[in-house]
């Protein structure tokens, strides 16, 4: 197949690699732009002029030299604008409002009384109102908002099916877009969350990577060959949905026996447990005091975490899988009774080499994930595959 593009489709892409290569390597003089991208010095000096004329990137030294004059290094203007990333809960609404590098600017969070669309479109609402008023001075101001969403969504950004929320076919992108007049990104929390760990936690420069978020609900974020997998139609890593009893409780997605409902946050309800909260913070403080009840299903969930986590090895073959969400806080009684599970249960040669991790980043990775889709939107990340 013939592929083929105009001068300007050229630049276009040329000034993405390089952007992108000085927002990942900053500080960096122009010459180690030129050996890394494979362009020549002409090409990366002009393009560097106007993304220093757009102020995109910044110049600063001297760097080191080699002899001769010492370079000026580039570096990425990480506040040349503003990013909100949400991460929408089954009982919870947080959000982060982000620079362009993933620095936390600020946050916000408010509890989810009920899963009634206008409810939590005027909660969610309120919020970016909130964060946007708090967004310092830059060139660009709010250039957009990334949101992860517990259920499948295509690529309109129209959520298709909640099962936790109770959604159907919300048309969630062009709700936010028409209220903001911003661009809005809309994906699984579980993909949002991958993201967020490639690029700013635990798994920078894995190239295989099962990001687990044990939450509300669990749903993985499957990195292959270091992107993004979604499958054919965009609706893969619902993991929580794979059933590991199989007469097991009824699920709200219809099946019976779902992963979810032994290792999530969802466990706090069963009416047959006596716990002293019903909520992860709450809970891990217990756990810090020694509560019997609480450290017993802590560890129970772990095992169950493990169970799953086994299939997914045994299917994937990962090199790193980092548990993210909000049950990554409960990582110190978590992490044993998984890990044994794992290694009693995965096939030998899928054990070799893998690390069992969790989230560097918390229960804000998927919110600086979503972010930074918006970031990427903003960026123009322009690729070409053939």
């Amino acid at each position: 197949m013939k592929v083929t593009g105009d001068q300007a489709l050229v630049k276009k892409i040329n000034k993405s690699i390089i952007l992108h290569t000085i927002r990942m390597q900053s500080p960096i003089s122009r010459a180690r732009v030129s050996e890394m991208t494979g362009l020549n010095k002409a090409t990366v000096s002009n393009l560097v002029a106007e993304l220093c004329g757009q102020e995109l990137v910044t110049e600063a030294g001297p760097g080191e030299s080699s002899g001769g004059r010492k370079p000026l290094m580039l570096h990425f203007n990480s506040m040349a604008g503003s990013v909100i990333g949400i991460e929408l809960r089954v009982k919870q609404l947080t959000a982060v409002l982000c620079d362009l590098g993933g620095g936390i600017l600020n946050e916000r969070e408010c509890r989810l009384e009920t899963h009634d669309l206008s409810y939590v479109l005027e909660q969610m609402k309120s919020i970016i109102s909130e964060l946007i008023a708090a967004a310092p001075v830059s060139p660009y101001g709010i250039v957009g908002i990334g949101v992860g969403v517990p259920g499948m969504v295509d690529e309109h950004g129209v959520v298709l099916f909640a099962p936790n929320l109770g959604w159907e076919m919300v048309d969630l992108r062009a709700i936010l877009e028409d209220a903001f007049s911003v661009p809005v990104t809309i994906d699984n929390e579980a993909n949002a969350g991958a993201q967020g760990e490639l690029n700013f936690g635990a798994a920078r420069d894995v190239r295989h990577l099962l990001y687990i978020s044990a939450g509300s609900g669990i749903g993985s974020g499957i990195i292959i060959g270091g992107e993004l997998y979604k499958g054919a139609r965009g609706y893969a890593g619902e993991t929580g949905h794979m059933t590991i009893e199989a007469e097991g409780k009824p699920c709200s997605c219809g099946s019976r026996g779902c992963w979810e409902l032994y290792a999530s946050e969802k466990t706090y309800d069963n009416p047959e447990v006596t716990l002293p909260a019903r909520t992860t913070p709450e809970l891990v403080r217990h756990a810090l005091e020694g509560q019997e009840e609480t450290l017993r299903h802590f560890s129970v969930i772990g095992e169950y975490l493990g169970i799953g986590v086994t299939n997914l090895i045994n299917s994937f073959n990962p090199e790193l899988i980092v548990i993210g969400g909000a049950l990554s806080e409960a990582e110190p009684w978590l992490g044993e009774p998984l890990r044994r599970v794992v290694a009693e249960r995965t096939l030998p040669y899928h054990k070799q080499q893998l690390e069992i991790t969790f989230s560097t980043l918390g229960s804000r990775g998927t919110m600086i994930g979503a972010g930074f889709s918006a970031v990427m939107h903003f960026l123009g990340n322009i690729r070409v595959t053939l």
